[in-house]
């Protein structure tokens, strides 16, 4: 109770500090009025206006696009359709609601997509696949793990793989948002909520119009006989969990999931890697803790017949390249530790930069490792060793062609000195 107590003592303390020195990097917006930002919106389509950015846009027509699709499916009259669209301008133009559901659009738009899937017309789905998975399972793998690891259930292991699976996933990425809120510098919660958005509206739109595929329990219930979008889902191993708590937690809202064939990629690996990485920007000593959780979510997904090995390793390189695309663009703000009020500016990461110093390095360490090497060869008795690091790149190219005239003149002499002595001992 001390440590949270006394972490609350200083969040409070650095708020108000924050609040004396009317710090405006950290203050929340209170107005409830969305004209002026409607007022705005003309000039972010002009290319003159100083308000224009290219992929903000493409961003904002891409959210549009999804939203406009959503709602159009959506099996709701006239009526509540306007009404959804009404409440969607609203809290991305209200100034107090603005500043966190607009960064949160990616999520929306994938909430609203899943949700929507079984209303998607038949004639833009692809056909379900289901021998595509344990295949190639088992031409890279040598074999199914899915399979393997759930073909001796227990109670322990049931609620092993259950706790990760069925409650940390649901919970984590909301405590991750409040823990980055709370100790990341003021726009980190923007780049997680694109980044954990994007990811999951990526898969969801891959499982639905491009890769649809069975999940390894539909191998278990029905062999590979031919799937269709007709067929009821089914909790898998959480039935043992219904079974064993005597509740149904989890058999009727996956018997009619909205989207039942959505194995690759699994979301429930991108979802915990996704938080690992934030975890782990906020806090880096702990990485090893949060990659643990990632093995752990892996295990629960396979033993409960949900995903196969494959899905879950391109559902976490999914969210990497989510990540990572937020680092690229330059809209991932370093994190100096402490809280969110006790910034007074933000430095972005500049991936330009981070590329040139890491070759730099590379460099570096390349013609350390060339000057090691030839001090062990000329070591040996050799009167002439070499003097530095320049002398070294000159050897190597790096340096200048006087450089490496020098060098391959020295070595022409110290031959000639060699020849000389072998010929008068003839």
């Amino acid at each position: 109770m001390i440590f949270p107590l006394s972490l609350v003592v200083e969040l409070h303390a650095a708020y108000k500090q924050s609040k004396l020195e009317r710090n405006q990097l950290t203050q929340l917006q209170w107005g409830l009025n969305p004209k002026p930002q409607l007022a705005l919106w003309p000039q972010y389509f002009n290319i003159n206006s100083p308000f224009f950015n290219a992929w903000k846009l493409v961003h904002f027509c891409f959210m549009a696009l999804i939203f406009a699709f959503s709602i159009l499916i959506m099996p709701v009259n006239f009526i509540v359709k306007i009404i959804i669209v009404s409440l969607l301008v609203y809290i991305t133009t209200a100034p107090l609601f603005a500043q966190f559901f607009r960064p949160a659009l990616p999520v929306l738009a994938w909430v609203f997509l899943f949700f929507n899937s079984k209303n998607i017309p038949l004639a833009m789905r692809p056909p379900i696949t289901v021998t595509v998975l344990p295949s190639l399972e088992n031409m890279l793998f040598g074999g199914n793990l899915s399979e393997n690891l759930a073909k001796y259930p227990s109670t322990f292991k049931d609620v092993l793989a259950w706790l990760p699976y069925g409650i940390i996933h649901f919970s984590l990425p909301f405590i991750t948002a409040a823990l980055i809120f709370l100790f990341g510098p003021p726009t980190a919660l923007q780049s997680f909520g694109w980044s954990f958005g994007y990811m999951n509206l990526f898969g969801v739109i891959v499982q639905n119009l491009i890769f649809s595929c069975a999940p390894p329990w539909y191998k278990v219930l029905h062999g590979l006989d031919k799937a269709n979008y007709s067929m009821k889902g089914s909790p898998g191993g959480l039935a043992r969990i219904d079974k064993l708590l005597g509740l149904d937690l989890y058999t009727t809202g996956f018997t009619n999931s909205p989207l039942i064939f959505g194995a690759m990629p699994s979301l429930h690996s991108g979802c915990s890697t996704m938080d690992a990485i934030w975890l782990s920007y906020l806090w880096p000593k702990l990485t090893p803790l949060f990659a643990c959780y990632v093995l752990w979510l892996w295990y629960s997904t396979m033993y409960l017949t949900h995903h196969y090995f494959i899905d879950v390793v391109v559902g976490s390189n999914l969210a990497y390249i989510c990540f990572m695309w937020s680092v690229w663009k330059g809209v991932l703000p370093i994190n100096k530790g402490g809280c969110r009020w006790n910034y007074k500016e933000i430095e972005m990461r500049d991936w330009d930069k981070e590329e040139k110093e890491f070759h730099k390095i590379l460099e570096q360490n390349k013609a350390e490792s060339i000057v090691e090497n030839l001090r062990g060869l000329v070591g040996a008795g050799e009167s002439h060793p070499v003097e530095s690091i320049t002398e070294l790149q000159d050897f190597n190219g790096v340096g200048s062609q006087r450089g490496n005239g020098e060098i391959m003149s020295r070595k022409a002499s110290r031959n000639e000195a060699e020849t000389e002595a072998e010929t008068e001992s003839v």
